[in-house]
């Protein structure tokens, strides 16, 4: 691959909407949505109607990509960097059951399918996601990054137990040459049984060897900042790149406390970061270090990596950022579980949801602290679901400081178990005349297997916001600026359907509806080859 290829797209551009030159795809499109606002004593409901005309614009060359992932040589990072050395070498390999071929299930991008319209007979059309629009191909992305433990990824893979043995064996020729570069850790952040692990820091400070005792300096932050933003430019020039994502995958932090004058503001928390204040965390080091370098940052753990500070600092710095906490399997299966429910008028009274797992990111979890961070951002996805239906849940009689929806939540570390984690959960929910139903849902899965196809669909949809902007124009045609374009907010909340708690812009609400999330990309789709919204109403079938 060249530094950056121009990739034609299998479906053809509607020309009443879009024009094609120099490569870059000009789309127009109006936006309609309806103002709503309801009298609190009356209950009457006033609709108005309105409409904004959007000019889009799209790089349609795809760019050489760098990937640096925080947590290299965990479970999620070397099964990352396995699928993509699979599929790129073409890599067969046996398991029980035969031959297996390598392919990126799981992933929306790479194995899902978009309708594109009906035939001549009123059939619907469904097409690849990735044929629609030029995408980066994961089998060429650049891969590197960071861990705290020294291991290369050939040991990493065989320590992790994700993958099977002839697959490992396979592999390890391509992957013993990735050695993670040296990460950061400052003790507090994570639970102490992942003390013996760091043996790969940067910040570690030279001592005794033969006392057997490791210290770290957590004295200089923004040496560690310069570190790592040293990391990015170097990755970025020796592999002659285009732009580089960095996400991290690594263990999940503590939650750290919103300080005033310390994580508040831009201002306070680079300010803090130099002076070393003790609730800076590694991941708030990545951050800052990326949305300094005008890097793409996604966090794919729970904790709240994004305060205020780091929100504002990426906004000045146009610099984009998505998270928190990949959505791969109990939570995803809630939203639209919890979705269906109330769209059917039955109303959930408890959601019970226990997990056990076996892996280092089950042993981590087993601290209470760390816990608390996964805990907080399992625990929101059903929020806009239950204030969507104000008959099954009435506001005046929610009791302030509590829950609608008893939830209740639990991580179990089983070591014996491994990848496959356990998940089982009780939905409790009332019917009419007083009868109740219960939905027991029991669900084992290899939990890395589910969490690499979203970091493959997250790395290759921000590098595609980060070729997209846009402009208005007003009622008779005018735009704001005859030549400027706007790159697209910083918080890239059209990742949602990816993350478990994701992050909008201050004043709205997060959407965890997972079908509301896919709509949101599938339109968006849509809407830059020149083609409507979707809707199901089927007129064909259904009005003669």
């Amino acid at each position: 691959m060249t530094a950056a290829q121009s990739t034609e797209c299998h479906i053809p551009f509607n020309p009443e909407f879009c024009s094609v030159s120099n490569n870059v795809l000009t789309s127009t499109y109006t936006y309609k949505n309806t103002i709503v606002s309801k009298d609190l004593e009356t209950s009457k409901v006033s609709i108005k109607p309105i409409e904004q005309d959007y000019k889009f614009k799209l790089d349609l060359t795809v760019p050489k990509v760098g990937i640096m992932l925080v947590g290299f040589g965990g479970n999620n990072g070397s099964t990352f960097l396995s699928a993509t050395l699979a599929n790129k070498h073409n890599i067969a390999f046996h398991n029980k059951e035969g031959l297996q071929q390598p392919n990126y299930l799981g992933s929306m991008t790479q194995s899902s399918t978009i309708k594109l319209g009906v035939d001549s007979k009123g059939n619907d059309v469904f097409v690849p996601f990735n044929s629609v629009l030029p995408l980066v191909n994961p089998n060429d992305l650049v891969i590197t990054g960071w861990d705290i433990n020294s291991a290369n990824l050939a040991e990493c893979i065989e320590r992790s137990q994700v993958l099977e043995y002839d697959l490992q064996s396979k592999l390890k020729p391509y992957m013993k040459n990735y050695k993670p570069l040296k990460s950061i850790y400052y003790p507090d952040f994570i639970a102490m049984n992942q003390y013996d692990r760091a043996n790969n820091c940067s910040n570690e400070i030279p001592s005794d060897v033969q006392s057997g005792k490791r210290e770290y300096d957590i004295n200089n932050k923004w040496a560690d900042v310069e570190k790592v933003r040293a990391d990015i430019r170097k990755f970025k020039a020796d592999n002659q790149l285009d732009s580089v994502i960095v996400l991290w995958t690594a263990n999940t932090e503590r939650c750290v406390p919103i300080i005033e004058g310390v994580n508040d503001t831009m201002d306070n928390i680079l300010k803090a970061i130099k002076e070393n204040h003790e609730e800076i965390a590694p991941s708030t080091v990545f951050a800052a270090a990326s949305i300094l370098e005008k890097t793409p940052y996604i966090n794919g753990s729970p904790q709240n990596t994004f305060v205020p500070g780091l929100i504002e600092l990426a906004e000045a710095n146009d610099s984009l950022i998505a998270g928190d906490d990949f959505k791969s399997g109990q939570t995803k299966l809630k939203s639209v579980l919890t979705q269906y429910l109330v769209d059917a008028g039955i109303k959930p009274l408890s959601i019970a949801s226990y997990n056990h797992l076996g892996n280092n990111d089950g042993l981590n979890l087993s601290s209470h602290k760390q816990f608390r961070s996964k805990e907080i951002s399992k625990s929101s996805v059903i929020d806009d679901c239950i204030e969507s239906n104000d008959i099954l849940y009435p506001k005046e009689a929610i009791v302030e400081g509590e829950k609608p929806v008893d939830h209740c939540i639990v991580i179990k570390y089983m070591k014996a178990v491994g990848d496959s984690k356990v998940a089982m959960d009780e939905y409790y929910s009332e019917l009419m005349l007083g009868g109740h139903n219960r939905i027991s849902v029991h669900n084992v899965c290899e939990d890395s297997l589910l969490a690499t196809p979203l970091i493959i669909d997250l790395v290759i949809m921000t590098e595609f916001f980060s070729r997209l902007s846009y402009k208005k124009v007003d009622e008779n045609g005018v735009e704001e600026n005859a030549e400027a374009y706007d790159n697209v907010y910083p918080v890239l909340a059209f990742l949602s359907y990816w993350l478990k708690a994701p992050l909008t812009r201050k004043g709205f609400k997060p959407i965890n509806s997972l079908n509301r999330q896919r709509q949101a990309l599938e339109n968006l789709f849509r809407l830059l080859i020149g083609l409507p919204a979707n809707d199901e109403l089927r007129f064909e079938e259904r009005l003669v």
